[in-house]
């Protein structure tokens, strides 16, 4: 019973997914079905020369390979309506697959709306920004001293996400993170991450002039 109500909800998901695909590029579905059925084919000729038994691997070979360019596309219209939108580094990050600690809220924001991210994990720290690398870069350095203050022995890393030059473009964010060599060991990772929670968020205080009417809070009076 439980499985027969899974199947509703799982093919409801997947017509969503492929609606996304469609809206991100008309080609997609039909590349996925030509995929397919491409396999499929050549398994059937396949077939006639060497045997029956071939035709039935194309079918479990159409089936995958068409899952396969399913998938690729929908990753590709994932990053395409992410792109340029807030917090799309946070939503790359959060699907890594494996042991990664991603802080939920971003550890450093400016005026200008730049986002700095932490994720621990085997590799270490990284602190993950999102914005231009004019403004980022004293950021990462910021938060950087603050993360090392409370972990000197423990690797950090920073990594610019964006379009600009010598950036990690949003697509490729993820493919980066898992190529980062593993200098922590699997009880450390949940130690540190442990020691990052414990860090205070760096919540920038507002440039330029203070405006009329604004008091400054007083402190305690003295007895």
């Amino acid at each position: 019973m439980a499985k027969d109500a899974a199947s509703p909800g799982r093919l409801k998901q997947l017509r969503m997914v492929a609606q996304i695909i469609q809206q991100a590029n008309p080609k997609g579905m039909p590349i996925v079905y030509a995929s397919a059925l491409g396999t499929f084919v050549l398994f059937v000729v396949i077939g006639v020369i060497f045997g029956w038994t071939w035709i039935v691997f194309g079918v479990f070979a159409a089936v995958l390979v068409g899952m396969i360019v399913f998938s690729r596309l929908a990753q590709k219209a994932q990053y395409s309506m992410l792109h340029g939108q807030p917090g799309a580094t946070y939503a790359i990050l959060q699907s890594l697959r494996g042991t990664w600690y991603v802080e939920e809220k971003p550890v450093a924001v400016n005026r200008d709306q730049d986002l700095v991210f932490r994720v621990v994990g085997y590799p270490g720290v990284i602190l993950v920004s999102e914005g231009p690398p004019n403004r980022v870069q004293r950021m990462l350095v910021a938060e950087k001293k603050r993360v090392q203050r409370v972990a000197v022995d423990v690797p950090v890393y920073d990594i610019q996400c964006g379009d600009a030059e010598g950036q990690i473009p949003l697509a490729k964010l993820q493919r980066h993170m898992m190529k980062l060599p593993r200098n922590l060991k699997k009880g450390a990772v949940s130690e540190v991450n442990n020691r990052m929670r414990a860090l205070t968020p760096a919540i920038p205080m507002p440039k330029g002039p203070i405006p009329k009417g604004t008091r400054m809070p007083r402190g305690p009076k003295m007895r």
